[in-house]
């Protein structure tokens, strides 16, 4: 029984901020790394919306 319950638990593992969001995240990191941080305020925006739509307090 402490198996199956430890198999269901890591099963719900809670998603990771460094995880969530992969597409937002991706497309946010290469502006910034092309264009810098002020001028990719849309995506880096995407991407908080995209976070706190899965729960993460941003």
């Amino acid at each position: 029984l402490p198996l199956l319950a430890r198999s269901a638990r890591e099963e719900k593992k809670p998603l990771k901020p460094c995880c969530a969001c992969p597409e937002t995240k991706k497309a946010r990191d290469a502006c910034i790394i092309e264009k810098g941080e002020e001028n990719c305020g849309h995506l880096i925006e995407a991407h908080k919306e995209c976070m706190r739509a899965l729960g993460f307090k941003i």
